[in-house]
């Protein structure tokens, strides 16, 4: 078995493998992972609690003859079950917490079987070192330019075109699985910090640094997730190219692509503090009644657009071109797309 040591995020020798395994615990897996690795566990959370509590109250000798036996018996279950139909030239990649036992007692047993097994050096320690690296203190590589607009302005809806035209984005809402506003969640809910942080690293590792990249314009927070130093940085310093959208083809934008929801009341009620009684009423019963254009527009024209404009205040010598979308239809999105892209290489060109 050898070991291989990572030198960014996204380094080449993480592609030249079949598969991508973390050993770890299913709940060390939960909280963060490598991308793209699966979780074959070579001890249970309660089967590594147990051992580590043998660890502290016997000896590390009867930690470690329980541990190798527990490890043996999970891994010829993995062997019987998952792996099983592998050929001899599969080649996997094995990782644990910071490549010590865990890994190395799986490595071990796949290489007698005679695959080509790998493992990383310092494991998932080690990765993460490269991750926080990236995202709090390495900066984006790339030109950066933010796409802004007010709520239901459709950025991400354009930023996926752009992508599909081969523009570089980068698409935060996206990795964080969170529209970014109160009514944001999405289904899955949103991913851990830290497995959002490693997403991000590694868009980020496989930027092009001679391309400019274009990236929506957020607050220092996607739902419960906080962007990392570096990322708010870049954003708020960045140019910007901004989407001017009547509020009430936004509105019908937002009420087609959100999906109603049953807590609409209680989010509601969350903004008693910062408006009059009757407006919230008003929000209230247009709520009861599934009136989702109505809702959508109030909220923009006394909530959204007054805190955006407030916030815009602070980058307006950054702004460089504004697009003026009238619809915001499938015809409407590609035209904006069309606008924002022509906007990108006009500054490009000047820069």
């Amino acid at each position: 078995m050898r070991d291989i040591t990572l030198t960014s995020v996204a380094d080449p020798a993480l592609t030249g493998f079949d598969a991508i395994i973390d050993v770890r615990s299913p709940s060390e897996f939960a909280q963060d992972h490598l991308p793209g690795a699966i979780n074959l566990p070579v001890l249970s959370d309660e089967e590594r609690a147990q051992v580590g509590t043998i660890y502290k109250q016997v000896s590390p000798f009867d930690a470690r003859k329980l541990g190798a036996a527990l490890v043996a018996a999970n891994a010829a279950r993995h062997i019987a079950g998952p792996l099983a139909g592998y050929p001899g030239s599969w080649r996997p990649l094995v990782y644990c917490w910071r490549g010590g036992q865990r890994s190395g007692g799986f490595g071990v047993i796949l290489s007698q079987i005679g695959w080509r097994v790998c493992r990383i050096a310092g494991g998932y320690k080690a990765w993460r070192r490269l991750v926080v690296g990236r995202v709090q203190t390495g900066g984006i590589p790339a030109p950066v330019i933010v796409l802004d607009g007010n709520t239901g302005s459709a950025k991400t809806a354009i930023l996926s075109r752009l992508a599909a035209r081969g523009v570089q984005v980068i698409d935060l809402e996206g990795l964080a699985n969170h529209r970014g506003s109160l009514f944001g969640a999405m289904p899955g809910g949103q991913p851990g910090q830290k497995l959002f942080e490693g997403r991000l690293a590694t868009e980020l590792d496989r930027l092009d640094p001679a391309r400019p990249v274009v990236i929506e314009a957020e607050s220092s927070r996607i739902g419960a997730l906080t962007l990392p130093r570096a990322v708010w940085q870049a954003i708020c310093t960045a140019p910007r190219i901004r989407l001017s959208v009547p509020v009430a083809e936004r509105a019908a934008f937002t009420a087609r692509t959100y999906d109603a929801t049953a807590d609409a009341a209680a989010i509601v009620n969350r903004l008693r503090p910062l408006h009059p009684a009757d407006r919230i009423e008003n929000w209230l019963a247009l709520a009861d009644r599934g009136d989702w254009p109505a809702l959508a527009e109030g909220l923009m024209r006394d909530h959204y657009d007054p805190r955006y404009e407030k916030h815009r205040a602070r980058f307006g010598d950054r702004e460089q071109a504004v697009v003026t979308v009238d619809r915001l239809d499938d015809g409407g999105l590609d035209s904006a797309a069309d606008a924002v892209q022509a906007a990108l290489n006009a500054w490009a060109n000047t820069g």
